[in-house]
């Protein structure tokens, strides 16, 4: 299973990162309630060929973040500020037709269920030959040429046969390759993926993975892997930014972060991944509470009612401001008054080793 390389556009070229977000924050409004800040302050970038990951639990703001990269949240009852940048142009406020012209062209996005992503009355074919119909001066004919090599590309089987199927006569790795297929149509710059390899059995979700590695490698394609298994994380990206209730916590080169978790959060998600070379039998070690045991982060760390080593100050602000995110290190940015001094032991979150 090979990609075919393919030209990277001129934001892959140029100067700078693809994708460039700064200060992000995404605020749900409802008529009679308190609005509900889904993203709170998020920055990070994205550079040609490279790899980054959100990481987090569900709830923790992951896929709200991409969905106001690609300008898909609804108009009404959000609030999106912030800047977002790509290739130099600014999306936050942006023109429909400009992010029109954008998504599907030069940015493209895997979306996490292919069931329920794909439109279950059209045939995959159709579905894939109208990505290009709508970017690329070609007719119908050569749409559907493109289309054939496109789901070739991605692995999938007799797909002269699979352009005239419904996604219903797909199996769950065929629906997701698809996905992938339409996403590529266009060569994008950058990528996308929110849980692809979500509900897939782990023969294919390996098959998915190295097909987005090749991606990256072959055609310089930007990619933003968004997931909660950290095993995705350890062989994909190349930067990780864990998520809580927003915001990032701690950012980090994908190495780094695994061999020496600094944020409770980080090794408690790390300790709750069960292990080949543990003992048989042994009790998985889950984060304790749930990602709605928390408190706003204007009034301190918003992840202190589940953390074992919260200590008075993690729950009050501190000159009038909330819990930075920090450097700590090269490379390395931290939000935590009281960051784990080495990786955790088995028993995870609640190991000691917390700067007291």
């Amino acid at each position: 299973m090979s990609i075919e390389a393919l030209p990277a556009g001129e934001a892959a070229r140029a100067d700078g990162p693809v994708l460039q977000v700064d200060d992000l924050s995404v605020t749900f409004t409802r008529r009679g309630e308190a609005p509900t800040r889904a993203v709170d302050g998020v920055s990070f970038a994205v550079d040609a060929g490279e790899t980054v990951g959100l990481v987090g639990e569900s709830g923790c703001g992951k896929s709200v973040t991409s969905l106001a990269v690609m300008g898909l949240l609804p108009r009404r009852g959000v609030r999106v500020g912030g800047s977002v940048r790509f290739g130099g142009v600014e999306l936050v406020g942006a023109p429909d037709r400009t992010l029109r012209d954008l998504r599907g062209a030069d940015m493209a996005m895997v979306f996490q269920d292919p069931l329920s992503s794909l439109n279950p009355v059209v045939p995959i074919g159709t579905q894939v030959t109208e990505v290009l119909l709508e970017h690329r001066d070609v007719s119908r004919g050569e749409a559907a040429d493109e289309a054939t090599r496109l789901l070739d590309r991605v692995g999938i089987p007799d797909p002269g046969r699979r352009l005239k199927e419904y996604p219903h006569q797909l199996s769950g790795g065929m629906r997701q390759r698809a996905l992938i297929a339409m996403a590529l149509a266009c060569s994008p710059r950058l990528l996308i993926a929110d849980e692809p390899t979500t509900a897939l059995d782990v023969t294919i979700q390996a098959q998915i993975l190295e097909l987005l590695r090749e991606l990256v490698v072959d055609t310089g394609t930007a990619l933003v892997m968004i997931t909660h298994d950290l095993g995705v994380v350890a062989g994909l990206c190349d930067r990780v930014h864990v998520m809580y209730a927003g915001r990032i916590i701690e950012s980090a080169d994908r190495h780094d972060l695994f061999a020496r978790p600094r944020h409770p959060y980080t090794g408690g998600l790390l300790a709750s991944v069960p292990r080949l070379d543990g003992a048989r039998g042994a009790p998985l070690t889950p984060i304790r509470g749930s990602a709605r045991d928390t408190i706003p982060w204007a009034e301190g760390c918003a992840f202190a009612p589940r953390c074992d080593h919260a200590q008075d100050d993690c729950l009050t602000e501190v000159s009038g401001s909330t819990v930075p995110l920090e450097h700590d290190g090269p490379a390395r940015e931290l939000r935590c008054r009281h960051p784990l001094r080495r990786p955790p032991s088995a028993t995870g979150a609640t190991a000691s080793g917390a700067a007291r």
